[in-house]
């Protein structure tokens, strides 16, 4: 077991062990367990009872944070020439083509986001496993995949996120900054767990939400408890 730092001790002895904390009061003290130098990032993850190997119990949406991500994303917009203006005006960051089809498979893949139209999918499934991997192949389910791109980019930029449940029955999301306001964190937190328990799939068996657990970046994790995530 790797041997703990002055400063995770520190932080970790803020923790009451075992103990289930309400979403408000985790968000208020996740500020205090934060040792890191820089804006670190708030993740929120969901331990789900469902078994993710049959498709019918794949848990997977979009949600619009109210309080955005804190991170400006890269847009890159995969598409024809009469698209383009639209999707640079609405803020990507990169758009084009065959050129940017090249540099991928060169290897490049410095973006958050890559958005494509329709008809351009085609083009874009040679490129499966390379952006697979990394969570970047666009996909109508999450949004990325529309002829509305212009709507497409705004959202993203704005705080628009796309989870999916991993192979362990786990989704993980980023939903913040530390800098955030203890209120906008939980406002962000709501907002992820209302969307997954809208999608509880109809097959699921037993208890749904079966955990939650609030960190930020290199901190240690706090126990969320479920029955009070309104509260």
């Amino acid at each position: 077991m790797a041997k703990l730092t002055k400063n995770q001790k520190k932080a970790a002895a803020k923790i009451e062990v075992g103990k289930l904390y309400k979403l408000s009061e985790a968000a208020s003290l996740l500020k205090d367990v934060n040792y890191a130098k820089f804006d670190a990032s708030v993740d929120i993850d969901i331990r789900l009872g469902v078994d993710p190997r049959k498709s019918n119990q794949m848990v997977r949406g979009i949600v619009a944070l109210p309080h955005g991500t804190g991170k400006d994303k890269k847009v890159l917009v995969l598409c024809t020439p009469d698209k383009a203006e639209e999707a640079t005006n609405a803020g990507a960051d990169f758009v084009g083509l065959e050129e940017y089809i090249e540099k991928i498979k060169g290897g490049w893949t410095d973006v958050d986001v890559i958005i494509t139209m329709p008809s351009v999918m085609g083009k874009i499934g040679a490129l499966g496993k390379i952006l697979g991997p990394r969570g970047l192949m666009p996909n109508p389910k999450s949004g990325t995949v529309t002829m509305d791109l212009g709507t497409a980019v705004k959202e993203v930029k704005a705080g628009k996120i796309d989870f999916k449940v991993d192979k362990t029955g786990i989704i993980h999301a980023s939903i913040g900054k530390v800098s955030f306001s203890p209120e906008k964190i939980v406002d962000n937190a709501k907002e992820v767990l209302h969307t997954v328990l809208k999608l509880k799939p109809s097959t699921a068996k037993g208890t749904y939400m079966r955990s939650i657990f609030l960190s930020s970046t290199m901190s240690p994790g706090l126990a969320i408890d479920v029955k009070t995530i309104d509260e």
